[in-house]
């Protein structure tokens, strides 16, 4: 790329300039025309989103100290010859206001970059987005409590058995934002996100999403994202599925809506039908090998387009967002925020996502590995140590560009895990085998009309 071609000599370049090269590096193409401030104001678009990445990204124990040294840095890095402001309820106050806007562009920027890497990095031929959701906890505050805890926790909807536990109740009652994830599996970067309280609809949160998602990408999920209205939004915007069905799915075979082959099952609630809507046709794939067989639904239909083999393949790479989880929650060190408002925990939560996604971005720019090789913890060393030493000169080797490139995963095997007799906090069922009945005569009957009105429109 243009930017890994310049001859910078690092003997003459601190670490903080090192920073500021890899935000506009990153943010060349952000618009943010619908970013005002006052002329008074000493901060500026980009400088805000940088004091942002770097306030999220930075590993000191708390928020104020954190911007502290996020301040620190945007004022050496890009030279900002008026004092910037210290205060951080003022700074708080302005990212409240424009962090949407400031998202909003930051993430275009992003994009724009990961979709030159699109067609480098397929599936089967398909461009593949997974989609999940994870929980993240919040400090126990009033506020918190207020927006973050389901409403049935909130003493509106529940009625507490005596024979619960104390700890169980107080445990219900702990405020969590649930984060649902958009996560291109080439790349192994988000992107888009929705949160919200802690029994938010990670189903809703996917048909938010899907407007914002390439034309023609394929879309995986396990066997959460059921149901008739998310997979039609799916097909009806033209994004094939592969989906993981369990006992909780009931379709029909049979049904002579489509030309009949093997693993043709079809889609069709009695709410669908009430509400005139066709069926959806789809293809079921058992996938063997496992403890348990595993059941998957695609919207391609013919196996030249996407085999048996492909479609497993396909689920089987959408573990990686389980991975990227993992990296946000354990090596980010992100499991639990620190804010204690609540409009805070989300600006805390959005633009903690945002400097990780920016920084595994801007690391992939300097390797010629494969994205799955990166290794987010180097990444993080690599950056934190250059903010930590951001005055100082970087010897020959440690400048950040150098450390980027080398933050790959190491090559050895390991070993197999599986047997450690490790408790578990989760002791999740099998999704079992979804319901697979013959179609009745009225359905027939009712799918041979929905054909010929069709049929009629076409």
């Amino acid at each position: 790329m243009a930017h890994q071609d310049r001859r910078v000599d690092f003997r003459s370049v601190c670490n903080a300039r090192e920073l500021r090269d890899a935000v506009e590096s990153l943010g060349a193409g952000a618009d943010f025309k619908e970013v005002t401030f006052r002329e008074d104001c000493s901060w500026k678009p980009l400088t805000l989103v940088a004091a942002g990445l770097f306030w999220a990204f930075s590993d000191d124990e708390t928020l104020t100290g954190r911007f502290a040294a996020a301040r620190r840095i945007t004022q050496k890095a890009f030279r900002v010859q008026h004092e910037l402001a210290t205060s951080y309820q003022a700074f708080m106050k302005m990212f409240c206001r424009w962090t949407v806007a400031l998202v909003a562009a930051w993430v275009a920027a992003l994009r724009e970059r990961m979709a030159e890497k699109f067609d480098r990095h397929r599936v089967a031929g398909y461009v593949v987005f997974a989609v999940d959701g994870s929980r993240i906890e919040l400090p126990r505050t009033a506020s918190n409590q207020q927006h973050y805890c389901p409403l049935s926790a909130q003493g509106k909807r529940r009625r507490r058995r005596k024979s619960r536990r104390k700890a169980d109740r107080k445990k219900a009652d702990n405020p969590q934002s649930w984060i649902t994830t958009m996560w291109h599996v080439g790349t192994g970067l988000p992107w888009d996100w929705r949160s919200g309280r802690s029994d938010s609809s990670e189903r809703q949160h996917l048909l938010e999403m899907i407007d914002g998602l390439p034309a023609g990408v394929l879309v995986t999920a396990d066997a959460g994202y059921v149901g008739y209205e998310y997979w039609k939004a799916l097909i009806d915007t033209d994004h094939p599925l592969v989906i993981r069905v369990g006992s909780n799915v009931k379709m029909l075979k049979k049904l002579g809506y489509a030309r009949e082959r093997n693993g043709l099952v079809y889609l069709w609630p009695d709410r669908a039908i009430a509400k005139q809507l066709p069926p959806l046709v789809l293809r079921l794939v058992v996938v063997n090998g496992g403890k348990h067989p595993v059941y998957l639904v695609t919207s391609v239909l013919s196996k030249q387009e996407l085999s048996d083999a492909q479609v497993a393949e396909v689920y089987r790479q959408r573990w990686g967002i389980e991975v990227f989880y993992r990296n946000f929650k354990q090596t980010y060190r992100r499991r639990k925020l620190h804010a204690h408002k609540a409009d805070h925990a989300r600006l805390e939560l959005d633009w903690s996502l945002l400097a990780l996604w920016s920084a595994c971005l801007h690391a992939q720019s300097w390797q010629n590995f494969s994205p799955a090789k990166l290794s987010v913890v180097r990444v993080l060393r690599s950056f934190r140590r250059c903010m930590h030493e951001y005055r100082s000169v970087p010897e020959p080797g440690e400048d950040l560009a150098t450390q980027l490139a080398l933050a790959v995963t190491d090559s050895y095997r390991r070993a197999n895990k599986s047997s450690r007799d490790y408790p578990r906090k989760k002791q999740e069922t099998p999704a079992g085998k979804p319901k697979i009945i013959y179609a009745t005569r009225e359905q027939i009957l009712y799918a041979q009309q929905f054909k010929s009105i069709i049929r009629k429109k076409g």
